[in-house]
């Protein structure tokens, strides 16, 4: 008994120890409030400079609640550890960031830690926005302070135990952020640089392109912009992936400006506004710069196939109305889908013979764009998707998936697509 009493103790002391040395390990002074009195001055040309990368960085996106104020947060982001709201980065003193030192917004955004001293969870993606260089945050910092404040406090967020103590975010830190603006490398090009720090400092696209561990870190390495996941929706390897056509420079400034490529489709379910909000008001030397950045992480194919060859075989492949699946292809996708030449009567024509999703190894950004349609495109002039949740079962969703993988895409069916439509589907909003 007293040999367990002694370990005991041991163990209770070395774990007091361990808890004492987090708490002083972790702990962060507060940055002072600005004072009311004080007057900050910013130039017209910096603010305009921060704007843009306002739009680069989506902050509207996700600092913007559904029918909310502009960037006065509420958005809810729910992950397997409960949710998450979007903090208000308006300029008002009490609810937003209008307290806050350009110290205290560098911090936040190099170190994920607010004025007060709290961390920050990383659904704010300061591993990414600590590249930033520091005249393009302070230009941004100008230009969230010269807007006009909104009061508004957004609900607290809500987290499972152990991942609602903030503290414990220092350990996570110590494994995923590497503080510091981007440095160019040498070897490359201005453009290829310049593409390099707008897409992985505050365009951020590993947060969605990359996939997670187990602690919800961006895996590196090889797997750096394979693909992840973003809202539920599958994000598309950026380095790669399974898409039917290589993506050229041309393909990605033309998705990136316009939501669409005819030799790749339209952008869907949160990319949409990414680029409606954020990357369509990007000057064109900025767009391409991203462009070429993303083309050199192509792979070389040794025979690359056209896009006339890919619907030609889909073509082939069809047989007019020889199944359930082709004859519900008929009545409810072909007006807008058929790529046989004819007029359009809106919007634009997109090839699912060259839609990636169809090549996917999971159905369900395929499932999602059926059930949900595209209500708010990135780019009104590319016409809108119904949703098709409330008119089709899912059986007859499973039916469609079925041709549209088969003989549009020439793909092995997926397995347990029905229970994935359910599943699906009972995770949507009523409405």
């Amino acid at each position: 008994m007293s040999t367990f009493k002694t370990i005991a103790g041991w163990s209770l002391a070395a774990l007091s120890l361990a808890v004492t040395a987090g708490v002083f390990l972790s702990w962060q002074p507060a940055i002072a409030p600005l004072d009311h009195h004080d007057i900050q001055y910013f130039s017209h040309a910096q603010i305009a400079k921060g704007e843009q990368l306002a739009a680069l960085g989506d902050c509207a996106v996700c600092h913007t609640a559904p029918g909310g104020a502009r960037n006065a947060g509420g958005l809810a982001m729910r992950i397997p550890f409960g949710t998450l709201y979007s903090t208000n980065i308006t300029p008002d003193p009490e609810t937003g960031i209008g307290s806050w030192s350009y110290p205290a917004f560098e911090r936040a955004m190099r170190h994920g830690i607010d004025r007060s001293g709290r961390y920050l969870y990383p659904a704010f993606p300061y591993t990414a926005f600590t590249k930033t260089r520091d005249e393009d945050l302070k230009a941004l910092y100008a230009y969230l302070m010269s807007q006009p404040p909104v009061r508004h406090q957004p609900p607290q967020t809500d987290l499972h135990f152990p991942f609602n103590i903030r503290p414990g975010i220092l350990a996570w830190n110590w494994l995923y952020l590497r503080p510091g603006a981007m440095a160019d490398d040498p070897g490359r090009s201005a453009q290829w640089n310049r593409g390099a720090y707008l897409s992985e400092g505050l365009g951020h696209c590993s947060a969605c392109h990359s996939p997670r561990d187990p602690l919800f870190g961006e895996r590196g390495g090889r797997r750096h912009l394979s693909g992840g996941v973003a809202e539920d929706w599958s994000a598309h390897a950026l380095a790669g992936g399974k898409a039917p056509l290589a993506w050229t420079e041309q393909d990605l400034l033309d998705f990136l400006r316009h939501g669409y490529s005819p030799r790749h489709g339209v952008a869907a379910g949160p990319m949409a506004p990414v680029i409606h909000e954020g990357l369509a008001q990007l000057p064109e030397a900025d767009l391409q710069a991203i462009a070429h950045y993303l083309s050199s992480l192509q792979p070389a194919r040794a025979a690359p196939a056209s896009a006339d060859s890919l619907n030609h075989q889909a073509e082939q492949r069809t047989e007019p109305l020889g199944s359930p699946g082709a004859r519900l292809f008929s009545g409810a996708c072909m007006a807008c889908h058929a790529q046989e030449k004819g007029p359009t009567l809106t919007g634009v024509r997109p090839s699912l013979a060259l839609n990636s999703n169809l090549y996917a190894d999971r159905p369900d950004n395929a499932i999602r764009v059926i059930l949900e349609g595209i209500a708010q495109p990135a780019n009104p002039e590319l016409g809108y998707m119904p949703a098709f949740r409330h008119s089709l079962d899912d059986q007859q969703i499973v039916d469609l998936l079925t041709f549209l993988r088969q003989n549009l895409a020439g793909q092995a069916p997926w397995k347990e697509v029905k229970q994935r439509v359910s599943q699906i589907r009972a995770s949507l909003p009523p409405g």
